[in-house]
């Protein structure tokens, strides 16, 4: 269920384009969403399931640089624990599938939203407007294992990477042991 519609922007190549969907953010529990993976079946995004998600989000594996932040995130995310990583764009299963024996992603899982668009519309990262419109746009999201977005990054250029650093860091705190993980 999709709350209310929100209009943010981000810019491709300097130029603005609109975001839509619903608008989530740190604090706020995090969607159930459900994206398919590479073999068809379904994957579940968002929600409590007892450890922590990263969600990587990418208009598409077949660029330069969606294909560097995927090889990162998969390198990262052998070194995580109890956590996981997804990397969500509109990408057929099947090319998501090819790119990960390419290029041996192992360590991750990947999802494609290309049925309903469910993941972009209820985390508001489905560009509205510009060539890319329909696709979805560069983020990061950190959900706790209690469901909860402890982290969120739109990247203010699409055709830039994230911030590994704070997207790195959100994740050591939000896998941290030394927290009961209920506070905010």
């Amino acid at each position: 269920k999709i709350k209310g519609n929100y209009m943010a922007t981000t810019k491709l190549k300097g130029n603005v384009v609109e975001l839509s969907g619903a608008e989530v953010n740190v604090g706020d529990k995090a969607p159930v969403v459900t994206v398919v993976a590479k073999d068809l079946s379904d994957v579940q995004v968002g929600g409590e399931n007892g450890k922590s998600q990263v969600v990587v989000v990418v208009p598409s594996l077949d660029t330069a640089v969606c294909a560097a932040e995927t090889r990162k995130f998969n390198e990262e995310a052998a070194k995580m624990e109890n956590a996981e990583v997804i990397v969500v764009s509109m990408d057929l299963p099947f090319a998501m599938g090819r790119f990960c024996t390419t290029e041996g992603i192992e360590n991750l899982t990947v999802g494609s939203d290309f049925r309903a668009k469910a993941f972009a519309k209820s985390y508001g990262v489905l560009v509205a407007s510009g060539p890319l419109a329909g696709v979805t746009c560069r983020a990061v999201f950190v959900i706790n294992a209690s469901g909860v977005i402890t982290y969120k990054e739109i990247c203010p250029e699409i055709t830039e990477e994230p911030n590994y650093e704070a997207a790195l860091a959100a994740v050591n705190e939000s896998t941290s042991t030394s927290c009961c993980g209920t506070c905010h």
